[in-house]
C-alpha cells in the first residue's frame, strides 16, 4: 500500500508539500486525558489568537487559499480543513471531542496551522493517491448513504475509485473515516516547500512522538513533496 501524489498536481501546486505518519496498533476505544488536555488547549490557544481578527487573512491562512485558486476551488466557498476549524472557533462554537486519535489531529492541526487528515488503513489495501479526479469517481460525504458527484478535474485523496477528500483538504468522507475500531492510521499534512515546511515536519514530528508515547503503537514518518512523490505506508 503505497501514498502517491500525481505529477499533474505539482504543476498547479508546484511547491507542495506533504508530511505523513503511519501508525498500526491503536486501541482508539480509550479514552485519552493528555489528548482531551491538549485539545482543549488548542482551542483556548487558537480563540485568543483569533479574538477581532479574520481567519482568512492569517498570514499562515493565505497561502492556502491562494493554492485553491490555483486549483479552481473558490477558498470563500470551499475552505481548507486548518481554516474551517479556526473560522468554527473564531465565531465561538468550540470543538467537539470525536474520538482520540480525530481529537489528537485536531490539536495538533490548530498547534500549527496545517491541514490534517486521518485515514484508516484498515477498510482498504488500494494505495491513497493525490490525484484530479476520474470519471466514476464517488464520494459519500460524512452522516450520508447515498454519494454526491465529484466535480470534473477536482484535486481529492482517492483510493481506488473512492474519493476520500474533495477539493484537496476540503472534506473527507464517510469511508475511512476514523471510529472506536480503527487500529491502522494514516495522517497527511499538507504544506509548501516555499512556506511552511519546517512546520510541517515539526508538527509531523510531535504527532508520531505523542502516537507512540500514549497509544504505545507502532509509527512510521515520511515526505512527500515534487522530487518524491510516493512512499509505502505498510506496517
Amino acid at each position: 500500500m503505497k501514498f502517491i501524489v500525481e505529477k499533474e498536481v505539482f504543476e498547479k501546486l508546484p511547491t507542495a508539500c506533504f508530511g505523513v505518519v503511519v501508525a498500526k496498533g491503536v486501541d482508539n476505544a480509550g479514552h485519552y486525558e493528555k489528548i482531551d488536555q491538549m485539545l482543549d488547549e488548542s482551542i483556548a490557544v487558537a480563540s485568543a489568537r483569533f479574538e477581532g481578527k479574520k481567519v482568512k487573512e492569517e498570514p499562515d491562512i493565505i497561502p492556502y487559499r491562494e493554492a485553491f485558486r490555483a486549483l479552481d476551488i473558490n477558498p470563500n466557498k470551499y475552505m481548507c480543513s486548518a481554516e474551517a476549524l479556526f473560522t468554527r472557533i473564531a465565531k465561538g462554537k468550540g470543538m467537539p471531542h470525536i474520538n482520540p486519535l480525530v481529537d489528537l489531529n485536531n490539536a495538533v492541526s490548530l498547534k500549527h496551522t496545517i491541514p490534517m487528515g486521518t485515514h484508516d488503513l484498515g477498510v482498504s489495501s488500494e494505495d491513497i493517491e493525490v490525484r484530479y479526479s476520474r470519471e466514476g469517481d464517488i464520494f459519500i460525504p460524512f452522516g450520508a448513504e447515498e454519494p454526491e458527484a465529484v466535480d470534473p478535474h477536482e484535486v481529492v485523496y482517492a483510493v481506488g475509485n473512492d474519493v476520500r477528500t474533495r477539493r484537496w483538504t476540503w472534506r473527507q468522507s464517510e469511508h475511512g473515516k476514523i471510529g472506536p475500531e480503527t487500529s491502522y492510521v494514516f495522517f497527511p499534512l499538507d504544506g509548501f516547500t516555499d512556506h511552511n515546511r519546517d512546520e510541517v515536519i515539526a508538527a509531523r514530528d510531535e504527532l508520531a512522538r505523542l502516537l507512540e508515547e500514549i497509544f504505545g503503537c507502532a509509527v512510521k514518518t515520511g515526505y512527500l513533496d515534487a522530487e518524491n512523490r510516493e512512499m509505502d505506508l505498510s506496517l
